[in-house]
């Protein structure tokens, strides 16, 4: 969660969720500057990265953001125990979980999307994840997050929605084990309905329940069981969890509303069961529930509509459908929407284009652009791999695309974050030579409470080391920050919070990409790197 000691602009501002502009065909001029953004990302992409210790990395920061008891095996031990009278107040345990960026209120809508995202990555490259030895690391981090959701939904239409409060918390710059803020928990229910928050839950129950089938089918069976029962919730009393949980509003405030959630749960359900009846749901609300009508350019903690249609697209190409002709028709029209993002994302459109940074970064807005860049890569990483086992292309009015093409282009952007920028810069905490040393992180800035037990007060953090310009003492290994503005420049300062501060969904969908890019490692080092990849994928 972007936070400001001292706010003065809404958070909602940039995370607002916008029809995409209708800009007149590019011309030729625009077409120049596309071809030159391509050239100037190839040539800084000259050097080789070591995905496999990006992929090992990734998982070590969700350990970083733990709430609750640590465990014996917590590999990040400048972290100890916090947040261990979670839900007392309320007589409800709420002890675990994540805090889901540089502060300490744990926000149910961003961490459940945290976990859907590890667990689409898990269940895409689960191979590529083993072969690396890090699948024990990525069955934690899902877990960690999941034995949290189990706590927080308390009964059928019950869900502990959020523990703390973002005003407070932000008054103060503490470590999370001295923690004096307010713990207060917000809930949501039947008479306080918060459907896009029990749908993206029921979302990462049921990736998770996938993920645990093989080697916890205890476990996988309890999570299916909260995810119907959360999906049925989330239908039958409908509404906004923000208008019910009104303190989440400046922070995770849901502007897309529902229906984004609701759909995607239901996707995520089909996925799980092979239940006809979540398709159906699925086919019968795409006009009403927008899946088939928004055109989007971005996919986030919010805006799910992306990859819903990419999901859709999925069990289209699968052939996973009964009612042939009825669902074939919607499927497809979910499948149009989809490729118009991933093509807008490729500048192949003839008229709505995602923005690009001058070295070929995409760029949605200036406050934490890179969620939406590693969003897109994923999205663009799966769908290749769709198309390719389907013998298919992608078709944008601009032309069409081969898979190998759309992996490409997304494995360009993971080396930019990695390093191939203008900055030389590894915008991926703990990577490379250089990278983010003064994070927005509360923990990571102040000594260890593991070197110094000392307490620290609410507003002693920030008379001693917010405002210090030395390096955090504590490195947030695996931390995505922000990134830099639109012209590719980044400071590297404490108080710049809409570049240096990092968020679980962040990192989450790296997991998969890198662990995709880390098994060509060793390929024949007489060919280009890309071309390694192009040929051993494809």
């Amino acid at each position: 969660m972007e936070d400001n000691p001292a706010p003065t602009t809404s958070t909602t501002q940039c995370r607002r969720l916008e029809a995409p502009p209708k800009p007149p065909t590019p011309s030729a001029k625009r077409r120049f500057l596309i071809f030159l953004s391509f050239s100037l990302l190839w040539s800084f992409a000259d050097g080789a990265f070591d995905y496999a210790d990006a992929l090992s990395k990734s998982l070590l920061y969700f350990e970083s953001q733990r709430s609750g008891r640590l465990p014996y095996n917590q590999r990040v031990n400048w972290r100890d125990h916090s947040g261990l009278t979670d839900g007392l107040e309320q007589g409800v345990d709420l002890v675990g979980g994540y805090y889901d960026a540089g502060d300490h209120v744990k926000f149910g809508l961003p961490m459940a999307f945290t976990i859907t995202m590890l667990s689409w990555s898990v269940i895409e490259y689960r191979r590529e994840i083993e072969a690396a030895g890090e699948l024990e690391h990525a069955l934690e981090a899902i877990k960690w997050g999941t034995d949290y959701f189990i706590k927080a939904h308390t009964s059928p239409n019950v869900l502990w929605a959020e523990v703390g409060d973002g005003d407070t918390d932000h008054y103060c710059w503490q470590r999370p084990e001295d923690m004096t803020t307010s713990r207060q928990a917000y809930k949501i229910d039947e008479k306080k309905p918060g459907s896009d928050l029990a749908g993206e839950t029921a979302a990462a129950m049921a990736a998770a329940s996938i993920v645990f089938r093989k080697t916890n089918s205890h476990y996988s069976h309890l999570l299916l069981h909260h995810a119907q029962q959360l999906f049925e919730f989330g239908d039958k009393f409908r509404g906004k969890y923000d208008a019910s949980v009104g303190t989440v509003k400046s922070y995770y405030a849901s502007v897309s509303g529902y229906k984004d959630e609701l759909l995607w749960a239901a996707l995520w359900l089909f996925e799980a069961t092979d239940n006809q009846q979540y398709l159906e749901y699925v086919v019968n609300k795409a006009h009403c529930f927008g899946g088939i009508g928004w055109a989007i350019s971005e996919f986030s903690w919010d805006v799910k509509y992306a990859g819903v249609q990419l999901m859709a697209s999925k069990v289209l190409m699968q052939g996973r459908h009964q009612n042939k002709n009825e669902q074939t028709k919607i499927l497809k029209q979910y499948q149009s929407k989809a490729e118009y993002y991933l093509c807008t994302i490729l500048n192949k459109n003839n008229a709505s284009n995602v923005d690009r940074t001058p070295a070929g970064l995409l760029f949605i807005r200036q406050w934490n652009n890179m969620q939406y860049v590693s969003t897109a890569s994923f999205l663009l990483t799966v769908y290749s791999d769709y198309l390719r086992r389907s013998n298919l292309r992608l078709n944008c009015p601009m032309g069409s695309v081969d898979p190998h093409d759309l992996f490409i282009f997304a494995k360009q952007q993971i080396d930019y974050i990695l390093g191939s920028n203008p900055m030389n810069m590894s915008y991926f905490v703990g990577f490379g030579s250089k990278f983010p040393t003064r994070v927005h992180h509360r923990g990571a800035s102040i000594v260890s409470y593991r070197e110094n037990k000392a307490f620290i007060g609410c507003t002693q953090g920030y008379d001693n080391w917010y405002g210090k310009g030395d390096s955090n003492p504590n490195v947030v290994v695996g931390a995505l920050v922000g990134g830099p503005d639109c012209q590719d420049n980044f400071a590297d300062e404490r108080g710049n919070y809409m570049q240096t501060e990092a968020c679980t969904y962040n990192t989450a969908p790296l997991v998969g990409i890198f662990a995709k890019l880390s098994q060509f490692e060793g390929s024949d080092p007489g060919r280009t790197r890309d071309d390694q990849l192009l040929h051993a994928s494809y």
